[in-house]
């Protein structure tokens, strides 16, 4: 993927929008671990998840140091493959605000709908998430696409005690996203 996306969303005129490789692993961890939002998984597994579902995921790079400042991380549902799972997204704590999240949501639907028919996109939101819920219930506006959902894992599955439902937001069908044209540099 590496693209320099004008973005719209940000404020600002590029973003470093990437392909996560394996030696983003380490980062995007650290970013999951600091959101304090999302479910922590192994380092070992954000490794994987660049090496396997790199094509499937992306970064926001720092302009200065290269180092991912946001990721995203999605694979294409096996028992349908014309969906997009994003199954994380986060934003580093100094760098929100700026419309980064959505403009990653928007880059990676575009890769890999360069190279996948896929045509909706699901996640899972905890209720009381509401960042969450208002990235990607403006993500279904801008793309044109309805939003059904439906509780997939009850909270009661997680062990432990306290664990939230994961509703599951079926965003689709996808159209092209409606982006005010970037201005004009100077």
């Amino acid at each position: 993927m590496p693209s320099t996306s004008p973005s719209s969303h940000a404020g600002h005129a590029a973003l470093i929008i990437d392909r996560p490789t394996v030696d983003d692993g380490p980062t995007i961890w650290r970013l999951a671990r600091d959101s304090r939002v999302l479910d922590l998984n192994s380092t070992y597994s954000y490794l994987l998840w660049c090496r396997d579902f790199a094509d499937t995921s992306a970064v926001v790079r720092d302009e200065t140091t290269g180092e991912p400042i946001a990721f995203v991380t999605g694979y294409l549902r096996p028992s349908r493959p014309r969906t997009l799972v994003v199954w994380q997204i986060t934003v580093a704590q100094a760098h929100r605000g700026r419309g980064l999240a959505a403009a990653l949501l928007d880059e990676l639907t575009a890769q890999v709908r360069a190279q996948h028919p896929i045509s909706t996109v699901e996640t899972t939101i905890t209720p009381d998430n509401t960042a969450s819920l208002a990235l990607f219930t403006a993500y279904a506006k801008r793309h044109r696409a309805d939003v059904e959902q439906s509780v997939l894992f009850d909270g009661g599955l997680f062990p432990g005690a306290g664990h939230a439902p994961e509703v599951l937001h079926r965003i689709g069908p996808l159209s092209p996203p409606t982006h005010h044209p970037a201005p004009a540099e100077s």
